[in-house]
């Protein structure tokens, strides 16, 4: 296959701009931003600093090779996303991976589409952006809808038109953070699917969960495998710490005897904690009831 050659041209006008000292281009209101913002321009890879709000944290290596490798054939196919900075600098708003591919080949320009954004809008583009790519695994989209949240102060309706997913799919990213720190990583290094994580939530003790998810992996145990693994320990049928009932002090125990025969029945207590309890005595009829009542007048 021959090498892609061809590169997206810098028309004059727009190259002219770009290096303009004076009067620069800082928002979509200053002279001749409608001929900067909003074009696709090739740019000094040089000039483009990595984004701050950037949600994602790990960039699988094999993965950046093959992109690179597919860069160096074809070109950046796809262009990235960056906002204008002062003077000839630019802000990478999403396509971190396509810049790294790009830079680890050699190449000193790359395409960009020109943005110009304050720093929420910045966090906001790129959580959006971000979310809608298909490569995140479940738990960085699950931080990215977190941050929208938290930063943006997006409620889920308004996410969910904002990244035009429903809003119980955005729950169901959301309550994955709230599986042990193992276990998401287990979901991020691909060993869980999500599905396995939904399952997994429905389990509140976190040693019992841990003791699943080690399961999970030693048996290689399906999704739905896994969710009637739940549905068994819920159900009290496996796993489940048997609940241990208080032993009576030996007061107790010595005392009852002394009870039962003044009331004339057997005499049981249900304790409560240590030193804590009721003091059950049982009646057989309405005179068995009278009876025990005058005892204790």
């Amino acid at each position: 296959m021959a090498k892609a050659t061809k590169k997206q041209a810098l028309g004059r006008g727009l190259s002219a701009l770009l290096n303009k000292k004076e009067g620069d281009i800082n928002s979509a209101g200053d002279n001749n931003a409608d001929k900067l913002v909003g074009n696709i321009l090739e740019i000094d890879i040089n000039a483009i600093a990595v984004n701050p709000f950037q949600p994602r944290s790990y960039f699988h290596e094999e993965a950046l090779h093959e992109l690179a490798d597919s860069i160096k054939e074809l070109g950046v196919i796809q262009p990235i996303t960056v906002r204008k900075m002062a003077g000839n600098k630019f802000q990478l708003v999403s396509g971190e991976r396509r810049l790294r591919a790009s830079k680890s080949i050699g190449n000193t320009t790359i395409p960009a589409f020109i943005r110009i954004a304050n720093d929420q809008e910045m966090l906001e583009m790129a959580l959006v952006e971000n979310i809608q790519r298909k490569d995140l695994d479940p738990i960085e989209i699950a931080l990215s809808y977190q941050r929208l949240i938290d930063e943006i102060d997006l409620t889920q309706e308004a996410m969910s038109v904002r990244v035009g997913k429903k809003r119980s799919t955005i729950t169901n990213y959301l309550r994955l953070l709230k599986l042990d720190p193992i276990i998401q990583t287990g979901i991020r290094d691909g060993f869980l699917s999500m599905g396995h994580g939904r399952a997994l939530i429905n389990i509140e003790e976190p040693k019992v969960q841990l003791g699943m998810y080690e399961k999970i992996i030693q048996q290689k145990l399906s999704v739905r495998q896994t969710e009637q693994l739940v549905k068994a320990y819920k159900e009290g049928g496996i796993n489940k710490p048997a609940t241990k009932k208080p032993t009576a002090p030996s007061y107790i125990n010595e005392g009852l005897d002394t009870f039962s025969n003044y009331f004339g029945h057997k005499i049981n207590v249900k304790l409560s904690g240590t030193n804590k309890g009721n003091i059950l005595i049982p009646f057989y009829s309405e005179n068995d009831f009278d009876r025990i009542k005058k005892l204790l007048e």
